[in-house]
């Protein structure tokens, strides 16, 4: 069920699940159709909580094209060519008003309580930091900004969050700082996160699986 309207446009920056094109960091000790299915488990699990979220519009900004995975109530649009930062400046600027905030897709323990703050008077900026040194959320009140605050950031690098950071403070941006998170990039964060996935989660469940089969 979707939630009621709320103040943000909701993005997610998603790349279609096909073994080989996805999660290629949990190969091994997962073959490549494993890893794939964990990347649609944690696709799946977050456009949901995105869908229980109260929002203006949701949006899937897409790498491929879209898959039974994708449950209805989602504008699907391609993402830009380019690098990261290139793709994410470009999903901004679908918001033609109104806040926005962004997140991936590697980060299934993702609640709507994390969200539902989003966009509500007061910064100007949502920042939501990744252990790995990188994010996995950034919000803009005024989404037109996106292109001078991220174009240029290095990316899937240990100082990408530490650059965005700095680049939203030398802005004059105020920045409510959302909660660490940890990405699924290998198999120990696969598992780590996992236990902090809620109840009912694909992606826990997926990775139970393939450890059973394992057995």
């Amino acid at each position: 069920m979707t939630a009621a309207t709320g103040p943000a446009t909701l993005l997610v920056i998603a790349k279609e699940p096909v073994p080989g094109r996805v999660k290629t960091r949990l190969t091994p000790p997962y073959a490549p159709h494993e890893a794939a299915a964990l990347a649609e488990a944690a696709l799946t699990d977050t456009l949901h909580t995105v869908l229980r979220t109260p929002a203006r519009r949701r949006v899937l900004v897409l790498d491929g094209a879209p898959g039974p995975w994708l449950p209805p109530g989602f504008e699907v649009v391609p993402q830009v060519s380019g690098g990261l930062d290139e793709r994410i400046a470009g999903a901004f600027e679908l918001c033609d008003d109104g806040p926005a905030l962004l997140v991936g897709m590697d980060t299934p323990q993702l609640t709507e309580d994390l969200l539902s703050g989003v966009g509500h008077d007061g910064p100007d900026a949502w920042f939501g930091p990744a252990a790995d040194g990188g994010f996995w959320a950034l919000g803009l009140a005024d989404p037109a900004r996106a292109g001078s605050l991220v174009r240029g950031v290095p990316m899937s690098t240990d100082r990408t969050g530490a650059i965005q950071r700095l680049r939203l403070a030398e802005a004059g941006l105020t920045v409510c700082h959302l909660p660490l998170l940890r990405d699924v990039d290998t198999a120990a964060d696969a598992a780590s996160v996992a236990v902090l996935c809620p109840p009912g989660s694909r992606f826990a469940a997926a990775l139970g699986s393939l450890a059973q089969a394992v057995r």
